[in-house]
């Protein structure tokens, strides 16, 4: 694992970039302080999930829902709140909630973005953190101001790099912080204009998905300075055939 370089584009300075892709999730519950914890030392670096608590707390959860990664159905209390949103629940009511026993039995707590960072401040790690895309409950200045003010409150920039499929969070992101690492994320297709349209996103990273790999495209990003990483990877063999084919990194549940 690399640590103590000053940007995090300088991992791609490495070859065959492993994340553990929320946290080492394959022995521990997914975006949870102990998921983090366990995948030090095993990946060049962490990807974690990040959206909003209805009061505006960035949350570390992957699903726009709670059901899966809580005991949210389990608290009579909250039987009128389906489909349990995460956006529809304050911090406070966040905090109530187990994000660990649906995995192994044990208890863990909520895991906000600050927790997160802090730690990959102090352990000298390195972390992609993915917006989710919650337009639909906040405007998008609000999502990326919430996320880019703990960064700088933090002083982590050069530890950060941020991802979305939202790619009008990546704009506003680097309007805010010009030299934060970005990177698209992509699923299902490639957009029009691929190059271009990157360039006009000011993007760094190329984030796309294992079925859409093709060395013609690959050559092209790499051709035009883009690093490329494919999600979710858990094969070793086909691992080693993407870094055979020039992608800088991989995201992968499992680590060891």
């Amino acid at each position: 694992m690399i640590k103590c370089v000053m940007n995090f584009l300088k991992l791609f300075e490495k070859n065959f970039i492993v994340a553990a892709h929320r946290g080492a999730r394959s022995i521990a519950p997914e975006n949870t302080m102990t998921s983090l914890k366990m995948s030090v030392g095993y990946c060049d670096f962490i990807e974690v999930d990040v959206q909003l608590s209805s009061d505006g707390v960035c949350v570390i959860m992957h699903d726009d829902t709670l059901s899966r990664t809580t005991n949210v159905f389990k608290l009579d209390k909250y039987n009128s709140r389906k489909p349990y949103r995460v956006s529809d629940f304050t911090y406070k009511e966040l905090k109530e909630l187990d994000y660990g026993s649906w995995f192994d039995g044990q208890y863990e707590p909520l895991l906000t973005l600050e927790d997160a960072l802090k730690f990959v401040k102090e352990k000298s790690l390195f972390i992609n953190v993915e917006i989710k895309d919650i337009s639909d409950s906040f405007s998008d200045e609000r999502v990326v101001s919430s996320v880019m003010e703990i960064i700088k409150t933090l002083e982590v920039e050069d530890r950060v790099l941020i991802s979305s499929f939202r790619h009008e969070y990546l704009l506003i992101c680097k309007k805010t912080l010009p030299k934060i690492a970005t990177a698209a994320l992509v699923e299902d297709e490639h957009p029009a204009n691929l190059i271009s349209y990157l360039k006009e996103l000011k993007v760094d990273v190329y984030n796309m998905e294992n079925e859409l790999v093709d060395r013609k495209i690959l050559k092209q990003l790499k051709d035009a300075g883009f690093f490329v990483n494919v999600y979710t990877v858990n094969s070793k063999a086909r691992q080693r055939k993407l870094f055979q084919m020039g992608v800088n990194g991989v995201f992968s549940d499992i680590l060891m």
